[in-house]
This record gives C-alpha cells, structure tokens and sequence, in this order.
C-alpha cells in the first residue's frame, strides 16, 4: 500500500519521476504524486493529465495481466492435441497426495519429470515425497496432538505443505503452460489403492494422522 505522507516528503522533481513513460512505480503511487504535485501548484495541461491517466490505466492493466499470468502457471492447460505429451495432471497429484500421503503423488509427478527429460527434478521429486512422508510423522508424532477435531489442526496443515511442495516442484520444473493430454487415471488409482491397503495394515505406524486413513481405521473396527 503506498503512503501519501511518505510522498509529500519527496521534492518535486522526484515526483516527477513518478509521472514519466517506462517508470517502475505502482499505479497508485503515480496518482499520489500527481495530486501532491498538483496542490503544490504544479500546472498540469490537459493533454499532460490525458497522458498521465493512460501511463496510471496501462500500469493497471499490466498488474491485471500479471496477476493472471501468475494463476495461469499454477493451472493444467490440458487439451485434446494428439501429439501433446501425456502426463497426470497436478490436480490428480495434488489430491493423492493430500488423501493418500505425498508417496504417490511424488511418483506420480517423477514420472512425469522423467518424460519431459527433466532427470534431476524428477528424482528431487521422489526424494521429496518419502523424506518429507518420514518428516511429516516425526513432526507430527513428536509436537501436536492427533486428536484435535479443530478444521484448522495440524495434521491437515502438514499434510497440505506436502502437497504443495509437490506442486511447487511441478511448477518450477515444468515448461510455463505447457500444453498436454491428461493421462490415464489407471496408474493413480493403482498408486491410491496399493497405499489405501497400507494405510489398513499400518494405520498406527505411519498413517493415523491422515483422515482418510482415519476413515479406513474406522471401518476396520
């Protein structure tokens, strides 16, 4: 947010460089230093303010677009282009991961990695998601309490920073919106299967801080 008070301390002439084409200042901070100018006596002409108004709506247009550029990398630009490559989307990562631990999702995404050559992502992908599936049961079983019933209990907090560190690789790792087809859900499944039988045979050594597994516990009793 920028301060009015913090520009009247500036003198003119660095107002002024608020005002001119190609200048890195936000929007707003170039209307504060319009008006500022102006009460100090400044004569703007009225082509000089038609100018500044377009110079302060571009800059907004510019923040707009970045905005969306920034959600854009984030999303899956799948599409029906038979020759785009094939991969599993990061929302089938994302959702593995917070359901079925960051194990399948972290091999989910390295096989991913893998197929777009990116070997050293791919393998830091893998490491991630069993080191930090390790990490999360220490942090967990050493400094909160599993029986909170809280929306906001740490298990779930934890549980999403995996998830999301999966996607952060994927984002870093991956060509920005890169075009491809979904792949099949068939390995997926598989992955969420084989460690939903885990999850019923191991429910207190690795997975009773995972709701899901919770459920599966339950349904076991």
């Amino acid at each position: 947010m920028v301060s009015k008070n913090v520009l009247r301390k500036l003198s003119n002439q660095e107002l002024e460089s608020y005002l001119k084409e190609g200048n890195r200042f936000v929007p707003e901070a170039v209307q504060i230093a319009f008006e500022i100018l102006e009460e100090r006596g400044r004569i703007f002409s009225e082509q000089e303010k038609t100018a500044l108004q377009q110079l302060i709506q571009n800059k907004k247009e510019e923040e707009v677009a970045k905005r969306i550029e920034e959600v854009e990398v984030w999303k899956d630009h799948i599409t029906e282009d038979p020759e785009a490559v094939k991969l599993y989307s990061r929302r089938t990562i994302f959702v593995s991961s917070v359901f079925f631990s960051p194990i399948p999702g972290s091999i989910l995404l390295f096989l991913n990695l893998v197929k777009l050559k990116k070997y050293l992502a791919s393998f830091l992908a893998l490491a991630f998601g069993f080191l930090f599936f390790m990490f999360q049961k220490y942090v967990l079983a050493s400094h909160f309490d599993f029986g909170t019933t809280s929306r906001y209990s740490p298990e779930i907090g934890v549980i999403a920073v995996g998830a999301l560190g999966l996607l952060v690789i994927s984002v870093l790792a991956t060509p920005k919106k890169l075009p491809y087809r979904a792949e099949s859900y068939i390995l997926p499944v598989i992955l969420c299967a084989g460690t939903a039988v885990l999850m019923y045979f191991y429910f207190q050594e690795w997975f009773s801080f995972y709701p899901f597994a919770r459920a599966i516990h339950l349904f076991r009793q």
